[in-house]
């Protein structure tokens, strides 16, 4: 076979594989000339809401604690912070709250400065002068109690123990998703109980379900503490500890569903 047959071959080839890439464009042009100007197809609806609500007793307790010291050398200011931080943690094993209940949220070492001023004249003022003056050392720990029986008896001895703040205890539900799916299923088979009775009134038939949504809520965990979000240890330091009444947590399941019908 000589140069010239070859190079014949070749371009028939060519010019094959590019006549199918035509056709194939081609076929799929024609098919979407066929939608232009149909609408959407639509398909007639019904929604329907429903609600559902699981009441639940909280079944575990939080709250948080720190300490703070500061001094000239770090090594002091974190032998004495980590001292008083012991001393909590001893005292959360004496009361039995388990190690993976117990987790640092923070620990900083952060320089302290005193900023001065020079003697200002008519004409000019020196820059200000920062000099070191020593460490803060802080550490904070959330603590989860699961006895919910303990709570304000840890609550008041953590405060008693000389640390700087206790956050608010809060009661709440551990396992707060199995709560809120029972909650969901009750507003499903709320909404599912409307679409049948909606669809008899209208007389149709329900095809099928086209959208879902849902969304649940729940109450703000109960907090026992004074002055704000935060409260000093020495507030509690005093003071008996508290017989502290849990309530009931309500949670709440609304859901919105779409059927098609004919």
């Amino acid at each position: 076979m000589n140069i010239q047959e070859k190079v014949w071959k070749v371009g028939m080839w060519v010019g094959i594989l590019l006549a199918v890439f035509l056709a194939v464009i081609s076929i799929k042009e024609f098919k979407a000339i066929g939608y232009v100007g149909k609408d959407t197809p639509v398909f007639n609806s019904i929604s329907v809401s429903g609600k559902g609500e699981e009441v639940s007793i909280p079944d575990v307790a939080t709250f948080s604690f720190g300490v703070t010291e500061t001094n000239k050398q770090v090594a002091v200011a974190q032998e004495a912070a980590t001292k008083r931080i012991n001393a909590a943690l001893a005292a959360l094993e004496e009361a039995g709250i388990a190690e993976k209940d117990i987790k640092t949220t923070s620990y900083s070492i952060n320089p302290n400065y005193e900023y001065t001023q020079g003697v200002c004249t008519m004409y000019s003022c020196p820059p200000s002068k920062s000099v070191l003056i020593g460490y803060e050392v802080s550490q904070n720990i959330d603590v989860k109690i699961r006895d919910i029986a303990k709570a304000g008896e840890v609550f008041s001895t953590i405060g008693a123990l000389g640390v700087d703040t206790v956050n608010n205890l809060a009661f709440s539900i551990d396992d707060i998703e199995t709560v809120k799916a029972k909650a969901r299923a009750k507003a499903i088979a709320d909404a599912q109980t409307k679409a049948k009775e909606l669809s008899k009134q209208l007389g149709v038939r329900i095809v099928r379900i086209t959208s879902f949504y849902d969304s649940s809520d729940d109450m703000n965990p109960y907090y026992y503490g004074r002055g704000g979000d935060m409260m000093e240890a020495s507030a509690v330091k005093n003071a008996a500890a508290p017989m502290i009444p849990t309530g009931e947590q309500e949670i709440v399941s609304r859901v919105t569903v779409t059927y098609e019908i004919k």
